[in-house]
């Protein structure tokens, strides 16, 4: 590493120009960068959900894996909808619904007579509109058109509201809240409180500028993967808002080091020198480690979250690059400069830092067990989690599309209707099919409508409305019966819908993840095994990202999936469930990023191992130098992430929720209790790395002798 920085500073000028260049291409760039991602997220061929709805899309044009918007019509007390003419009226209103929306499905009870959309008083009825799409884009809901057409045939007074998954996620995304750039200055201006505390000086600015070069390059990049695969939206928000947070604490980790260098009396060209040779090392080390993680999206057999996994790639790497290149050109060229007024003390160990690590060494046992106690009380909710759709109830609480939910709620209707299971057969087998699938327990009704816009091309639809919501276990559970049920009759018929491709959607993700984790573990271990030339320590790094990762979900299971929390602070009503790709996200980012502190407080720790041979006094050096510095980064991500929880999609919320929370509780718990507490327990076996494996690493090995004879006392002296 300080081979390479010499050259680089040889070379200032050509490295500093090159990124002036691409920072500006960035930047010019990144409007048509984002224009160019893709909003898709569906399976590959090969899972019957998935394929039933792409079948269904394109015979019909609609429909499928789209969810349907459902106008609700609550009449005035005295009046039914077996009122003389009401029916006529509801038909009337509805084929102008259809007629306004060219290339749409509409079923009602006005169309079929089935009281399964019809409340128990007969006051209350909905219909279900599938408007038309395209393979390739689904169009925004066309709740104005349906409204419009509704407010034209005014049915005896009738209250009208629509409803419906995308009315609702489109209320909640229009209902306010600010854009990404809008999010990330927020978070950068956070970012920058933190810096002066942490620099007391001009430098605080430095690390903003490496964020400043690194999104717009990354963004740049991943314009250029559009024209190679579809990249998703999802990154926009990734590359912005953890960018931010990455770059910002890489920069910060070296800045640091540089400082503490110069302060030891070194040159200041020098002094780069030595920052990258050690915490540049350990830059490289856990950037490589968080482009690892993301490897789990890479492999997964879901195009979106492939998609997030390039893209995600590209922020690490992209961040560890302008760290060891632009950051070593400025420092040497500005860094004196910048450090001024120079009143913080970031050269020195801390003593609060320092007074916790004796202490903790002083009693590891007790520390071990409160963080284990914490930890164990958030992984808790884990055997709650459930994998699937947000519930309705969950996407919004205002707005007339939410009025029309709890219209279906209070009329005993359920909002299960709003995600009917779609199964697909010959028009011939269509209507006993129905009549057989409405017996299945838990489905409201069963309807096979005739026409064109149902049955065509030798294909036809069946819709069945279930009872409970899908997302719930008893929704779960309707949809087995329904795919037993459909599939128990002599004639192949395929079951889609929403629910259908999200049930199948779990099982393609997760029924392979720990495989894929256990993988990305493995190559994860051999890098840290190299970077801490020991077996124990990167054991017991990726033990307790593992319960990083955990503790992260249990909080988004509390706080979302059963509401602690969502409402008091949203408003939001708990979820039900967890959308199936967020702790996919959560794993990928979090795993990688909770092993940056890893990497920082351990080589510090290896490091003080190496000069003084003594345990005790690696941990307390080690978390002395490097507790600030960990806990400012980790507030920087924090708030990152806070902003990104401002954007108005529940989904994003829910991420940024887990991935908060794992980042406070690993730089807090994790390690600054749990892992100083371990290290000392653990004693010299640390630090025991056998001659094979130190020989096809190449790296120097400490057999169980040599470690079993440290150098000094494992008593951290006063000076520690």
């Amino acid at each position: 590493m300080q081979s390479i920085t010499s050259w680089i500073l040889r070379h200032r000028l050509l490295v500093a120009a090159f990124w002036v260049v691409i920072t500006a291409v960035g930047m010019a760039s990144a409007g048509s960068a984002t224009k160019a991602l893709s909003t898709q997220g569906s399976l590959p061929p090969g899972y019957e959900g998935a394929d039933t709805n792409n079948a269904i899309l394109h015979v019909f044009g609609n429909g499928g894996g789209a969810s349907a918007l459902a106008p609700v019509l609550v009449l005035p007390h005295g009046v039914t909808v077996a009122t003389p003419g009401i029916r006529g009226e509801l038909a009337a209103a509805f084929a102008a619904v259809q007629a306004a929306l060219p290339g749409s499905r509409v079923v009602s009870y006005a169309s079929t007579g089935d009281r399964a959309f019809v409340s128990a008083d007969g006051r209350t009825t909905f219909a279900l509109v599938y408007t038309h799409t395209t393979v390739d884009s689904s169009a925004p809901p066309a709740v104005l058109p349906i409204q419009q057409a509704l407010a034209a045939h005014p049915i005896a007074g009738a209250r009208v509201y629509v409803t419906g998954r995308d009315a609702l996620a489109s209320w909640s995304n229009g209902g306010g809240g600010s854009g990404v750039l809008t999010e990330t200055l927020l978070g950068g201006l956070g970012a920058l409180v933190i810096l002066i505390l942490v620099f007391g000086s001009f430098l605080a600015v430095v690390p903003l500028v490496m964020a400043m070069v690194a999104i717009p390059t990354t963004f740049l990049l991943v314009w250029g993967l559009t024209t190679i695969t579809d990249i998703s939206f999802i990154v926009e928000f990734l590359i912005s808002l953890i960018g931010l947070g990455v770059a910002i604490d890489y920069s910060l980790l070296i800045v640091t080091r540089w400082r503490e260098e110069r302060a030891g009396g070194h040159e200041n060209t020098e002094a780069v020198r030595r920052a990258m040779g050690t915490a540049g090392r350990s830059v490289l080390f856990s950037g490589t480690t968080v482009a690892i993680s993301l490897l789990a999206l890479v492999v997964l057999p879901v195009p979106f979250l492939r998609s997030v996994g390039y893209g995600g790639l590209l922020i690490p790497l992209v961040s560890v690059l302008v760290a060891v290149t632009l950051l070593p050109v400025v420092l040497s060229a500005l860094g004196p400069a910048l450090d001024r007024p120079h009143r913080a003390h970031g050269d020195r160990p801390s003593r609060l830092w320092t007074a916790w690590a004796r202490g903790v060494i002083r009693r590891p046992r007790l520390a071990a067990a409160t963080a284990l106690v914490i930890l164990g009380a958030l992984l808790l909710p884990l055997n709650g989690l459930v994998l699937g759709n947000p519930s309705p109830t969950a996407l919004t609480t205002t707005g007339q599309a939410y009025q029309g939910l709890r219209a279906l709620e209070t009329s005993g209707i359920g909002v299960g209707v709003l995600d009917p299971i779609e199964v697909l057969a010959t028009p011939r087998d269509a209507s006993a099919l129905a009549g057989r699938l409405a017996q299945v327990t838990g489905v409201r009704g069963a309807v096979a409508p005739a026409g064109t816009s149902w049955q065509r091309g030798g294909h036809a639809v069946v819709d069945v409305l279930p009872t409970a919501d899908s997302t719930s276990a008893d929704g779960r559970a309707t949809l087995g019966r329904v795919r037993q049920a459909a599939h128990a009759g002599i004639t192949p018929v395929q079951v889609g819908g929403v629910a259908a491709e999200d049930a199948d959607f779990v099982s393609a993700v997760y029924g392979n993840f720990p495989l894929m984790v256990g993988l990305i573990a493995l190559v994860t271990f051999i890098l840290l095994v190299r970077a801490f030339r020991s077996i124990l320590l990167p054991l017991k790094a990726l033990l307790l990202n593992v319960i990083s990762v955990g503790a992260a979900w249990g909080t988004m299971t509390l706080v979302w999936q059963e509401g602690h929390g969502s409402g008091q602070l949203w408003g939001i009503a708990a979820t039900g469930s967890i959308t199936s790709w967020i702790p996919l996200m959560v794993f990928a980012f979090l795993f990688g990023l909770s092993m940056d502190y890893e990497v920082f407080i351990l080589s510090r720790m290896r490091e003080e191992y190496d000069r003084t041979g003594s345990t005790s006094i690696a941990v307390v050096r080690g978390i002395g130098h490097t507790g600030r510095l960990v806990t400012s980064a980790a507030l920087i991500l924090v708030l990152a992430f806070v902003a990104m929880a401002a954007i108005p999609m529940t989904d994003t919320k829910v991420m940024a929720t887990g991935l908060a929370a794992g980042i406070l509780l690993d730089a807090t718990v994790v390690r600054m209790l749990l892992v100083p507490a371990l290290v000392s327990l653990f004693g010299r076996w640390n630090w025991w790395l056998p001659a094979l494996p130190a020989r096809l690493l190449r790296v120097q090995g400490s057999p169980v002798a040599e470690v079993s004879t440290p150098a000094r006392t494992d008593r951290p002296s006063h000076a520690a």
